[in-house]
């Protein structure tokens, strides 16, 4: 599976600001970078950082005078997910969890699954552990919170979303996760490149770690699983943030796009039907 994606960032900065961007794709088994290029107008020199603890999520950062600044981004990825039978999938109790995974049960900034114990005791408690768990609550996030752009911001945590049953995709991830961790299910944030997500922009998903890996969830359901692209993985958005700034700057244009589906992806799609599969990318 092979896509060429990017984004173009258009800005005013309004006095000098250091700013921390998250726009590359990673590399990983399941997600082979062909080529890639990061652009600047003006040209900057530019700190990296890979943060190995993240899942090689990379991140960069200029210090950007008063003006104008243009930020353009390319690569050419192809893709190997992972595919599983979700019936043969079953939840790992905290005791057996590889260590690396227990920060992704506790609570976070945006994640408070402490706050939803009872929500979770009353809607997931009684179902069977596994796939077919989390699967559930992606179905009810779906079902009782309405997809509305504009009806939250970046003070928005999960427990808003669950009493205020509305928001985006950052929201509907965030609610993912905080509902895994109220059940002692590792599950973290991802941000995307998505194919098919109309109109474009950058996505947000989440990963529960079922089995012996991570899996991905959407409960938006807006796009194809194995049309994501991952940017970055974190405990929630605070730590992938596409663009953070320490000054003043103010957004004035914002295009992504990915395009490019190869044919065995479409053959793909076409053998699979509506049969449900278990799709890791990390």
């Amino acid at each position: 599976m092979k896509f060429n994606l990017g984004s173009l960032l258009h800005y005013t900065v309004l006095a000098p600001t250091t700013i921390v961007f998250n726009l590359q794709i990673i590399e990983n088994q399941y997600q082979n970078i062909c080529q890639e290029k990061l652009h600047f107008n003006p040209h900057f020199q530019f700190d990296e950082y890979t943060a190995i603890e993240s899942n090689g999520t990379r991140y960069v950062r200029i210090n950007a005078p008063a003006g104008k600044l243009e930020v353009y981004y390319e690569a050419a990825v192809e893709l190997y997910p992972f595919y599983c039978d979700p019936n043969e999938i079953s939840e790992i109790p905290p005791s057996d969890l590889p260590m690396e995974t227990l920060r992704y049960l506790y609570p976070s900034r945006y994640c408070q699954s402490d706050r939803l114990f009872g929500l979770v005791q009353s809607e997931f408690s009684h179902l069977y552990p596994g796939y077919s768990r989390v699967t559930a609550i992606c179905n009810w996030i779906y079902e009782k919170v309405t997809y509305l752009s504009g009806s939250s911001d970046s003070q928005t945590s999960a427990y808003d979303t669950a009493m205020e049953r509305k928001g985006v995709c950052r929201d509907f991830a965030h609610l993912g996760i905080a509902l895994c961790r109220a059940l002692n299910i590792p599950a973290r944030f991802v941000s995307t490149y998505a194919y098919k997500l109309n109109p474009p922009d950058f996505h947000a998903c989440f990963e529960a770690y079922l089995g012996d890996r991570w899996y991905l969830f959407d409960p938006t359901r807006l796009v194809p699983l194995d049309g994501l692209v991952r940017i970055g993985t974190g405990r929630d958005a605070a730590d992938v943030s596409f663009a953070t700034f320490f000054g003043s700057v103010q957004l004035e244009q914002m295009k992504i796009f990915v395009e490019r589906l190869s044919e065995e992806t479409r053959e793909r799609q076409e053998n699979d039907g509506n049969q449900e599969m278990a799709i890791a990318i990390a």
